[in-house]
């Protein structure tokens, strides 16, 4: 679970602030007051306006720092002038893999984790992180490395960083969209049963209150969808790895993820672009960001490619 939390607490942080910072903003102004006073069709399209520029500034705030977060959080260490025959080889497989899916050169790390594991991150395809755990070089052959290198550059050649941003946008903008609806219809009925020195305004603590539980409530439902969405990915990413390192090897590289004990989740949004994911069962299976290891592996030996 301290995965899942940290994958929807970095989104959530994000959407927060801007909440926090239009909210100041609103109620100094007063603008959707008055929007709500012109009608509610007018009312509700600025709250969807609004919906939509927090929802997709979170996301894309957050995929735009998620290279760095991702080298400071991992402590990365960036291979610039490969010294070792180690980061030599590794430089290497991921030059020449970047060369077959036709991408620029991204950057490649190694960081300090016992457990086999390894990301791919970056705002742009040609403008990526390609890092892999210490416990991942040490627990797994050449053959295997390759193919989750391969895995990783999969990741990248087919713009899931991008893709998953959109889609956590829409989740957003939804989320914040009914959950602000949500909040003014309650207050609306609240307010309509007091008397006039209640005090009730649609900027009041129970509307507050209220938008921030529907927030919570409805961003679980949407990362249920995200997770879904994340788990779907990792088969065509798995894909990917088979086709730059060859089906055996790739189908070898997860064998070998069962063998260790289970890999640590990586922290935060890096768990959704990582190799192994983890394991999970009843409603924990809904936000888990990649498919169980046995059913990743089934899907390369029964595919046709």
């Amino acid at each position: 679970m301290k995965r899942i939390m940290l994958l929807m607490a970095t989104n959530f942080a994000v959407v927060a602030v801007l909440g926090i910072v239009w909210n100041v903003l609103d109620a100094s102004f007063g603008l959707t007051e008055r929007m709500m006073a012109m009608g509610l069709p007018a009312g509700f399209g600025y709250i969807a306006v609004m919906s939509l520029a927090i929802g997709f500034g979170g996301a894309f705030i957050s995929l735009w720092m998620s290279k760095g977060a991702a080298k400071r959080s991992m402590g990365v260490q960036v291979i610039e002038n490969p010294t070792t025959k180690q980061e030599r080889w590794l430089f290497d497989v991921v030059k020449r893999q970047a060369d077959r899916v036709g991408i620029d050169m991204p950057e490649v790390g190694i960081f300090h984790e016992p457990s086999p594991n390894a990301f791919a991150t970056g705002a742009r395809k040609n403008d990526a992180l390609v890092a892999v755990s210490t416990g991942l070089l040490e627990h797994m052959s050449a053959d295997e490395v390759e193919a989750v290198l391969g895995h990783e550059m999969a990741h990248v050649a087919n713009g899931d960083m991008v893709t998953q941003t959109l889609l956590q946008g829409i989740m957003n903008t939804f989320v914040i969209f009914f959950s602000r609806v949500i909040a003014h219809l309650v207050n609306s009925v609240l307010s309509g049963n007091r008397d006039n020195n209640s005090g009730g305004s649609s900027y009041g603590m129970t509307y507050f209150a209220v938008s921030m539980v529907a927030q919570i409530l409805l961003g679980f439902l949407a990362n249920m969808i995200v997770m879904w969405f994340s788990r779907y990915r990792e088969f065509h990413a798995d894909k990917g790895g088979a086709d730059l390192a060859g089906r055996e090897k790739m189908i070898s590289a997860l064998q070998a993820l069962q063998r260790v004990n289970q890999p640590h989740d990586l922290p935060g949004e890096m768990a959704a672009f990582g190799i192994s994911g983890g394991l999970g069962d009843g409603m924990k299976k809904l936000f888990m960001t990649h498919p169980p290891l046995e059913e990743r592996i089934a899907a390369l030996q029964n595919s046709k490619y």
